[in-house]
């Protein structure tokens, strides 16, 4: 709108500027034939009676007020003006500037002293001089005038075109305000994971002008996005399903190896020293893998189906006796916690909610060395309870830092400082659970300060 007035506005400018220079020189050519008219009858007239000092033609009737009259001889001049008393005889200076202008006929602007603007012709008749001229005054009264006039007409102009595009703009840019509402309807959408519909569409889809081209190419972007995100929801599922499947008939036969190995327990001593290694091997593995197996498999239900039960649960206790367990278990850390005086209640599933913060603290035992401080924390905020562990050990490298929640990420051998097994699943699934109950797991780390932080719904004020 701004654009389309200030284009209006140049036109009016230009349109006017040209229609004043047009009448303007209309004027001056009117003048002009005046001025014809005046040297004319000076050259017809004679000496005026009364007045002998007079050129001639000053007298003539006809001649506009404030015509100038000059005539010369050798060295005499005579010169009146025009008045609306008696003829008024003008300055010295006045009657030379016109005296030294070429006498060829031509019609000439000049500004004289006292007078203005003048347009002035000479020409030679005879033994003499003769010069005519006649004020613009009048012609630029008029200019200005027609400026004036122009000026308001061009206001009124730009004042009409802005009442007139305002809307008319807004009525055109509307399909492009819906596109754009559809358009920010879509990036508000979460399309990370899980099953994600598009039923937004530009309305606006005629092929007969711009818009509805553009409206015409995002439906076919969404559906090819839609078609993609299909796709990818589809291969998740499968890879789910297969890793639960799998998961889930591996525990037989593991549970069956594991059985066998723990049986041969009895008469082990019996067995040659390679043979009790391998046996006190195959045990421990099958242990590991029946881990992992377990591990995926709860993996793989949070995925599909969380079918958690969230109820009040005082994340206080919670914490106090998963700090209780981890300092039965060993590891040379020193535990300390930093909780309330009072129950602080965060809507969780209860048996999920003591699960990550137990892999917590089994992540700071296992990737800590012997005398690190392990410190456990719950505190409440408007709406949230934040269950922090922080631990004083190296810290995650940067490398890796960005990765910790992601499935079979391992830290470093900087930070691993346990010989017990890590699935490389614990992380995953305090990030799994997490955003099961709609809440979130955060890790900030460097040397001397790594701190892990669950923030969960807090449950509702009871009366």
């Amino acid at each position: 709108m701004v654009r389309v007035s200030l284009v209006v506005a140049a036109v009016l400018m230009l349109t006017t500027l040209v229609a004043l220079l047009a009448v303007r020189q209309v004027l001056v050519d009117q003048m002009d034939v005046q001025l014809h008219a005046v040297a004319a009858r000076q050259a017809r007239s004679e000496t005026p009676d009364g007045d002998q000092q007079a050129p001639r033609g000053a007298t003539e009737l006809g001649n506009p007020i404030g015509t100038i009259i000059v005539e010369q001889h050798g060295s005499f001049a005579s010169a009146r003006v025009v008045s609306e008393g008696a003829l008024v005889v003008p300055s010295g200076d006045v009657i030379a500037d016109l005296l030294n202008l070429p006498d060829d006929g031509e019609i000439r602007t000049l500004v004289l002293d006292d007078f203005g603007s003048y347009r002035v012709i000479s020409v030679t008749r005879g033994d003499g001089t003769y010069v005519a001229a006649l004020p613009l005054k009048q012609v630029n009264q008029m200019t200005m005038r027609v400026l004036l006039f122009m000026s308001a007409l061009t206001l009124v102009a730009i004042a009409v075109a802005v009442m007139v595009t305002r809307p008319l703009v807004h009525r055109s840019l509307r399909p492009l305000h819906r596109l754009a509402e559809t358009a920010h309807q879509v990036g508000q959408l979460d399309l990370r994971t899980g099953e994600v519909a598009l039923p937004m569409r530009a309305l606006d889809t005629d092929p007969g002008n711009e818009v509805g081209q553009v409206g015409r190419a995002f439906n076919q972007m969404l559906d090819n996005v839609e078609s993609a995100l299909a796709a990818r929801q589809e291969s998740e599922t499968k890879v789910r399903r297969f890793v639960a499947d799998a998961s889930h008939e591996l525990r037989n036969p593991l549970a069956s190896i594991r059985g066998y190995a723990e049986l041969t327990r009895r008469g082990r001593e019996a067995l040659p020293d390679q043979s009790q290694f391998a046996m006190q091997r195959i045990e421990s593995e099958s242990s590991r893998m029946s881990s992992l197996v377990e591990d995926l498999l709860l993996l793989a239900r949070l995925d599909s189906d969380p079918n958690l039960q969230p109820e009040p649960v005082d994340c206080v206790e919670v914490v106090l006796n998963a700090v209780s367990d981890a300092r039965a278990a060993g590891g040379g850390q020193r535990w300390q916690v930093d909780l309330p005086s009072h129950e602080v209640l965060a809507m969780a599933d209860r048996h999920r909610l003591v699960q990550v913060v137990v892999n917590l603290l089994s992540n700071a035992r296992k990737h800590t060395p012997a005398g690190t401080v392990v410190t456990a924390s719950v505190r409440s905020e408007p709406g949230w309870v934040l269950i922090e562990v922080a631990d004083t050990g190296p810290g995650i490298p940067e490398a890796v830092s960005g990765q910790v929640f992601e499935r079979f990420a391992r830290a470093d051998v900087a930070r691993a400082h346990s010989a017990e097994p890590s699935t490389g699943l614990g992380l995953a699934i305090v990030e799994a659970v997490m955003a099961a109950h709609g809440g979130t797991a955060t890790v900030s780390s460097h040397p001397g300060d790594t701190r892990f932080q669950l923030r969960f719904p807090a449950a509702p004020a009871q009366d």
